[in-house]
């Protein structure tokens, strides 16, 4: 079984602003103190929330499900001490489309959230992660 490495570099700008990313590839912009962009945590959920994303757009593809509209709402709770890890973190998903039931939509979510979602997997395992939907 082949193992995929994936490496990123991140520079120092000023104050805590760093911009990073695959070498000649797209750069994000990651602000510690998340006045000029998403800090690293909100950075943690927002690469949680397009992992899964992904995963349910390509599932409910395959399902024959034209999706019409799709968001997901993420929020992470932290430990008041250092280090302020995510304890919990809660993915709210709201979707619209051509074909879409709850049924289908559940199985979607389900299968990124206990199989697909790297980024979830990739988490501490005592990191409780919940989930909710609203069809629309």
């Amino acid at each position: 079984m082949t193992r995929e490495t994936k490496r990123v570099e991140v520079r120092w700008s000023e104050g805590l602003i760093f911009t990073g990313g695959e070498s000649g590839g797209p750069q994000t912009v990651v602000d510690g103190d998340n006045k000029t962009a998403p800090g690293p945590m909100l950075t943690l959920l927002l690469a949680a929330a397009s992992c899964s994303g992904a995963d349910v757009v390509s599932i409910l593809e395959k399902m024959r499900v034209r999706l019409l509209e799709f968001r997901i709402e993420v929020g992470g709770e932290r430990k008041e001490e250092d280090p302020r890890r995510f304890t919990a973190i809660r993915l709210d998903y709201h979707l619209r489309g051509e074909g879409l039931d709850e049924a289908k939509a559940s199985r979607a979510i389900d299968l990124s959230i206990r199989k697909y979602c790297s980024v979830l997997h990739s988490l501490a395992p005592d990191i409780s992660i919940t989930h909710g939907l609203t069809l629309g």
